[in-house]
């Protein structure tokens, strides 16, 4: 039903069976996947590698999540300039580190909202993955932690252990 129904919605469609059927059961999903990368594309970069980080920030807020702009704190911007300036950063690509659970920085706020500005507090280097990672309000950088982990409920009677 649900192949059925991407099918006729135009979506290529593959089934998997690749935990019970080791590599066999993987092929229709990679035949599919090989078909869907050799087909022509008008994919289109937001900006060119060229761009400046602080550019590319403000663009990616203001096209990708709606925001009217963009707020460094003093510390953010001084890293941002300095990173900028650095021609070993040129080749590195910008990934924004925020929250999953809104288009804002803040959790709580759902929808799209209109007349917010995204707060970069820090911007992290990862040198290893080429990736400068600006920091959009206060996040868990450990991910798979949920906000109220496991550990919370565990309740040790400190007499018995």
């Amino acid at each position: 039903m649900v192949r059925k129904a991407a099918e006729a919605a135009g979506a290529r469609c593959a089934m998997s069976s690749h935990w019970a059927d080791g590599g066999d059961g993987a092929l229709e999903l990679a035949d599919t996947v090989i078909d869907a990368c050799q087909e022509v594309n008008e994919f289109k970069y937001l900006y060119p590698m060229e761009t400046k980080l602080r550019e590319r920030v403000e663009l990616i807020a203001k096209t990708v999540y709606g925001a009217n702009g963009v707020a460094w704190t003093a510390e953010a911007e001084a890293k941002a300039k300095m990173l900028e300036a650095d021609t070993q950063y040129d080749d590195y690509t910008t990934m924004m580190v925020k929250t999953h659970l809104s288009l804002t920085h803040d959790p709580a706020v759902k929808g799209v909202p209109k007349g917010w500005t995204l707060p970069i507090r820090d911007v992290l280097i990862y040198s290893g993955a080429k990736f400068l990672c600006p920091c959009a309000g206060t996040i868990s950088l450990m991910p798979g932690t949920s906000s109220d982990p496991a550990f919370r409920k565990v309740d040790v009677d400190v007499k018995t252990g």
